[in-house]
This record gives structure tokens, sequence and C-alpha cells, in this order.
């Protein structure tokens, strides 16, 4: 474990909503350090590194900024990282624990916030919300809106039968909705435990009216949604993705909505924040939200309070939630 100086500098990053100070009580930290908060996204890893530079502890937001070993490698100054969430696939533990930076995280997020959002896109999909209140706010009333679809009767395909998937199979089944399931590892006496039944991956996919991914993102499971998968896909079904955009081969999936053949509602991407110009911005069949998944205030105060328990306790010299590489 590095030493730190007496009075260190800290840098509360990825504060994209402005509720990191307000969150939790910072006070007995600023009482030993000095706190900056960064709201802004990082446009690539020279400025993030000059950014950070003069700190000794930063307080990412879950997976927002990546912090791999080359980026590690050029922040010398750096001697802890108070994590938010329980695990991150972006901040290389093996690199800092090779350079004497102490690693500390926080309880999880529950499933229930995701799993809310992701039936909330299907509900938006399926009723052609966003559009509907668009021509509301412009004095319209239904005209040009997309015919709604029930879900009562429909099937749910849910990729990735663990806490959030299983959770989405509760709401499906609360819908009347025939639920089923895949991944790599699921059988058959796993899938009917959680209310689904297991199919592979082919079945899913040509037979669910609507699917919802729900994996962690892994070479095993990056691009686990191809082209040859959204092909297969009924007219008119919902695609929707909360967990990771890079489980989706995104090329193809814009390719099937830009044919108009699915709908999809979208809170994750490949590059986050999603560019301005991006063509899924543009495309009418699409739902789109901030990776907004586990943002919401309990798990944020949750985050921000024991983040600020674990650096008081790193400064004490007695560090607590301590990630081991």
């Amino acid at each position: 474990m590095r030493p730190h100086p007496a009075r260190p500098a800290i840098a509360i990053i990825d504060d994209y909503q402005h509720v990191s100070l307000q969150a939790a009580d910072w006070s007995a930290v600023s009482q030993r350090a000095d706190v900056r908060v960064f709201t802004q996204p990082w446009r690539d890893e020279d400025e993030l590194v000059q950014a950070l530079a003069p700190f000794d502890i930063v307080v990412p937001m879950r997976e927002r900024t990546p912090f791999p070993e080359r980026v590690i490698a050029r922040l010398p100054r750096l001697a802890m990282i108070a994590m938010t969430g329980h695990r991150t696939s972006t901040l290389d533990v093996a690199a800092c624990a090779q350079r004497g930076i102490l690693v500390a995280n926080t309880s999880a997020n529950p499933s229930s916030a995701p799993a809310e959002l992701a039936f909330a896109l299907i509900l938006a999909c399926a009723r052609a919300l966003p559009a509907a209140f668009a021509n509301m706010a412009r004095g319209a009333w239904e005209e040009g809106l997309p015919m709604g679809v029930p879900l009562e009767g429909k099937r749910l395909g849910i990729v990735g039968l663990g806490k959030l998937g299983a959770r989405v199979a509760r709401y499906a089944r609360a819908f009347d909705m025939d639920v089923v399931a895949w991944s790599q590892n699921l059988t058959d006496e796993d899938a009917a435990a959680k209310g689904a039944r297991r199919v592979d991956k082919a079945e899913l996919f040509a037979t669910a009216d609507a699917v919802s991914v729900h994996l962690a993102l892994s070479e095993r499971t990056r691009g686990v949604v191809g082209r040859a998968e959204l092909a297969a896909m009924k007219d008119g079904a919902i695609f929707v993705n909360t967990s990771r955009g890079p489980l989706v081969d995104e090329a193809a999936l814009i390719d099937a909505l830009r044919a108009g053949r699915i709908v999809a509602g979208l809170d994750v991407f490949d590059v986050e924040p999603l560019p301005a110009a991006h063509p899924l911005r543009a495309l009418p069949n699409v739902v789109l939200t901030p990776h907004l998944g586990y943002v919401v205030a309990d798990t944020m105060a949750r985050f921000y309070r024991e983040a600020v328990e674990n650096i008081l306790a790193y400064l004490q010299g007695a560090p607590i939630r301590v990630v081991k590489s």
C-alpha cells in the first residue's frame, strides 16, 4: 500500500448528474483532504491522465471510466481507488496491486432498479410511448403513431437468467407472458426454478416477441447477439439491452433497425456517452436511455456513503472492503 501525503487530493469522477456531494456526507473527508468533483466524461485517455495526475485518491462511478493497466501506469501519484459497486470489468485490479495502489469497493447495486428499467423499455417499445409523448408535447394526438401491442400472451426471451434476468422473468409472468431463456450454462432445472423454460439460442430469437439481454460482459459473451440472431427475430419484435453494449453486434443491430424489422430499447452502447451524431439517435424505432439501469437515488446514496467510509478507513491506516487481485 502506497503512502499518501498529509493532506491528499481526491478526485470524484463521472458525476454526470452532479449528485456525489449531496448523496453522502463528505465533511469528515473534506477535513482531511482536498476534494474535487469532475462531472464531464473524458474525451480520451490523455485528457483523463492529465486531469488525474495531481490526485492521490480517485472515486470512479462504476465502469464509466475504464482504468486499464496503461492508464494506471501513467498515474504515479495514485495511491487509492475507491470504486463504487462490488465488481468492475474496466479496472485492472492486478495492475493496481503491482503498484501498491489500494482498491476498495462498495456493496453491489441491487437487481431491482436495472430489471425495472429493462421492463420499462419493453413497455415503452410495445406501446410506442416516446412517440406518443412527442405527439402530445407538440400538440398533436394519435397522428402517425405506430400501433401498440399487448404483452399478455406474448413470449419474452431472456438471454442470461441470473439475478437480473430472473427478476425480469417474474415481471413478465405478472403480465401473463410466456418466458423462455438461454445462456451458455443454463440448465432445464435452473430455468424452471426461475419461472422460465430453457430453449436453445436459435429458438429463443426466432420465436420470442421480445428479447431482453442480461449477461455480464466477458470474452465469451462479447458479440453473443450477432447478425444471425437479429435476422432470426420476428418482424415487429422488441429487442432490449440494459447490460453492456458490446454484447451485441452494433452494426448488425443498426441494420435491423434501419430495415424497420424490429424495435429496440437500449440503455447501453459500445461507446458511452453515445456520440451526438451516432446513427442510433436518428432512428424512429428505438428507445434510448443514457445507461440509467443502476442510476437511482438509493443506489447512489449507498455507493457514495460507503466510498466515504472506505476513504476514511484508508486515511486512518485501517482500510476496509479491500479488493484482492
